[in-house]
């Protein structure tokens, strides 16, 4: 078993894995490719997979693995993801053949109106830093309301069981990593304005050590307290009364450590804001492509639909990096000026149709790059444009994990607080940060004349680019793949199905190949080996790159190989690398 020397070093309870005592928190090494049978998982992080894994070697489903990872990322991944933020989940039933989705997404306060970033003294939208690192950009948390429904309509495990594992890596302690003594350092300006956030993160006024033990028992004590309560007790009781002080009343400490430009501006939202949340259960999108059923996520995610159109655009003819990033263009200019929380189900029918994809690529020359940036189709005829709108963006921070059990059910989850760090503000006493998701609305007008579809807006949720992925082939599970990366995950998700289905890649070779993203700009967003490999064959055809960026994404995936067979996959590199493992390597 790959995960043998993980499990060794911890402590098994009938709950589960548990955080090791010190002496033996020496980190396992990631694997990021494993094969086998009887279940699989793939997380960014080696302690979540070992619990998910554990999980299904005592009888767990997929849901009840995928949930008790989820928590643990929590822990471990807590500038990424937590209960303090939201995300979207699709579920494959082995038994039904059905794809369900959860959209777990954050939503706005009831008093947001579309002006709800833009300052009062000058009219002008805050900066970004600005709104980001307030109360302001923290919405209404999803993610334990999704935990729960998940594991009520297809779990074996309740709420409380799948919480203990990571409850205990939390009170135990982990080993910090480069990757996250980084991502406290980069934060540290924000962590120390407020004093529950710099007790937590910067002990002694500083990021901890790299082999540090970081421990957190305010988000133990958390976790059992819903484990004893459930959900109400997050949603309405004590715990919804401390997220809404923080946010109201900011804990900005009287000596705060370091210089921040802004004043901390406080939110709006209330208890009745956190008490009215509601989870949402659309049908996920669905496109074919090339023998294959894509499904995805629908609004206010924007990834499921402009991944369908892309995919039917380079359906439409050869395929190559050429059209990949051509696609990817027009699927982006589509995207911002149609696709937010409320677009019509007619109108995401059409943009993931092949009659669009059709009329969209007679803009497309197999030897020509577009002038970037292009304009959205006209939803009267897609060979003409419509009105041009503002590039959009989203932050950069999420993370993602992919379960499989051995009756063929698929969990792929989407899950994260927004930046890296969220808004940076800890709920004091309760261990976890508050997301910004609210930044992903467009703080002004971005579509000219024509409507934005991504104001902000009393109890709306913001558009996002999560992309969980299932594809099916004959009925039956082909392949799951999600990514963090803020808008980048679409085209990141993308290109792995490109280099996996068209481009003969094996899965972890897919996952490996560099990455480029093009987001309907002037120059392609590219990691220094995409362009050294392939920049001489796409400058010559107009294609210009921007600067580099170090990588993009950090995708987990598995494929299923027949006969309960997987490959589970986790980036190598990037992100620090992931962890990948199957529950045993043999029939």
């Amino acid at each position: 078993m790959r995960f043998l020397p993980v499990l060794t070093a911890l402590s098994l309870t009938t709950a589960g894995v548990v955080a090791a005592s010190p002496p033996a928190l020496a980190s396992p090494v990631k694997t990021p490719t494993a094969t086998g049978y009887g279940g699989a998982v793939s997380t960014v992080d080696e302690t979540a997979t070992a619990v998910g894994l554990d999980v299904l070697r005592r009888g767990g489903n997929a849901v009840d693995a995928a949930i008790a990872a989820a928590a643990t990322l929590g822990v471990t991944e807590p500038f990424s993801a937590g209960i303090g933020g939201g995300g979207f989940l699709v579920h494959y039933d082995a038994r039904t053949g059905r794809v369900s989705t959860i959209d777990g997404r954050e939503t706005a306060p009831a008093a947001a109106t579309e002006r709800y970033f833009i300052d009062p003294a000058d009219g002008q939208p805050y900066d970004f830093a600005e709104a980001r690192v307030s109360g302001l950009s923290a919405g209404t948390p999803g993610t334990l309301a999704t935990w729960e429904s998940a594991l009520r309509r297809w779990g074996t495990r309740s709420l409380a069981d799948t919480l203990g594992p990571a409850a205990r890596v939390a009170e135990k302690g982990f080993p910090v990593d480069d990757t996250f003594r980084r991502q406290v350092a980069d934060n540290a300006a924000a962590f120390g304005q407020f004093t529950s956030s710099r007790a937590l993160y910067l002990p002694g006024g500083a990021p901890p050590a790299v082999g540090s033990v970081q421990r957190n028992p305010d988000l133990a004590a958390t976790y059992r307290l819903i484990a004893k309560k459930g959900t109400e007790v997050f949603y309405r009781g004590a715990v919804a009364g401390d997220i809404v002080r923080t946010v109201q009343r900011p804990p900005v400490a009287a000596d705060p450590w370091g210089t921040w430009a802004y004043p901390i501006r406080p939110g709006v939202l209330t208890r009745a804001d956190l008490a009215g949340y509601r989870l949402r259960h659309p049908a996920p999108t669905r496109s074919d492509y090339r023998g294959y059923t894509v499904y995805g996520m629908s609004t206010p995610s924007s990834g499921g639909t402009a991944v369908g159109e892309a995919l039917n655009l380079i359906e439409t003819g050869r395929p190559t990096l050429h059209r990949y990033l051509e696609a990817s263009a027009l699927a982006f200019a589509d995207r911002n000026r149609y696709v937010g929380a409320y677009t019509r189900e007619p109108v995401l029918k059409k943009l993931i149709s092949d009659r669009w994809a059709a009329q969209r690529a007679c803009v497309i020359s197999p030897d020509t790059a577009l002038v970037k940036p292009v304009p959205p189709g006209d939803l009267r005829d897609g060979c003409a444009t419509g009105t041009t709108g503002a590039r959009t963006e989203e932050g950069q921070s999420t993370t993602n994990l992919t379960v499989a059990d051995r009756w063929g059910d698929v969990v792929e989850y989407t899950f994260t607080i927004e930046a890296t760090g969220g808004n940076t503000i800890v709920v004091p006493g309760r261990g976890f940060l508050l997301n910004n998701e609210l930044t992903d609305f467009n703080f002004a007008p971005t579509q000219g004349d024509a409507p934005d579809p991504n104001l902000p807006g009393p109890g709306k949720r913001p558009r996002s680019s999560m992309s969980p992925t299932i594809v099916l082939k004959d009925g039956k599970p082909f392949l799951a793949l999600g990514s963090p990366g803020g808008a980048t995950i679409i085209t990141t998700v993308l290109q792995i199905l490109v280099n996996r289905i068209d481009f003969g890649m094996t899965l972890p070779e897919a996952m490996a190949a560099p990455r480029a993203s093009q987001r309907n700009t002037a120059g392609i967003q590219a990691e220094p080996a995409f362009r050294a490999r392939y920049g001489p064959e796409l400058t010559p055809l107009g294609h210009t790159f921007g600067p580099d960026v170090a990588e993009l994404g950090a995708a987990t995936a598995i494929e299923f190989t027949g006969g309960g067979g997987f490959v589970a996959s986790a980036e190598p590199d990037r992100r620090g690398g992931g962890a990948a493992g199957v529950v045993r390597q043999r029939r």
